[in-house]
């Protein structure tokens, strides 16, 4: 089995190491662009949340960068992978650079895992390259015995600067 196949859980509840794994796992696959076996990582009834506002506490009530549920995710990957998509011609690249993920909670008996990682991201297409520092936050759970995301926030450090279009995902 390679390095990024999905395997599931070896116990019902996941290891602090299986944790930081999956978190690890997301990253590498969205710098590969592997975005269907990314987007297989989220809960049908996910959301991607990106804050506009500094401890921005509701992304419905308040504008966001992004709060995306797992249609529109799938949406703009249809998109990224798109022939007639010219904006992506070439296509946008990134890197991830992430510190180890921390574990901040989790409560089996209602199957909810918290982990919070700070980054720096690279994004880069022709000659232009932008660098973002931020911080991610997985609220995570069990479904059928594999990790899913339920909600994942991007918390950029400079979330009130006037930004470019952010093509991929962070």
């Amino acid at each position: 089995m390679s390095m990024l196949a999905e395997a599931p859980l070896k116990n019902a509840v996941p290891t602090d190491q299986e944790l930081i794994d999956f978190v690890v796992r997301e990253a590498r696959l969205i710098d590969q662009q592997r975005f269907d076996e990314w987007l297989d990582m989220y809960a049908d009834d996910a959301f991607y949340w990106m804050p506009l506002e500094w401890n921005q506490t509701d992304p419905r009530l308040t504008c966001s960068l992004m709060y995306e549920d797992k249609l529109l995710l799938s949406i703009r990957v249809e998109r990224l992978k798109g022939a007639r998509t010219f904006s992506q011609k070439p296509k946008s690249r990134c890197h991830h650079v992430l510190q180890t993920p921390q574990v901040d909670s989790r409560d089996a008996a209602a199957n909810s895992y918290v982990t919070w990682t700070a980054m720096h991201y690279v994004e880069t297409r022709l000659e232009e390259q932008t660098l973002y520092a931020a911080w991610a936050t997985h609220h995570l759970s069990v479904e059928d015995g594999k990790l899913r995301i339920k909600l994942k926030r991007v918390d950029l450090i400079n979330c009130d600067a006037a930004f470019g279009n952010i093509q991929l995902f962070m």
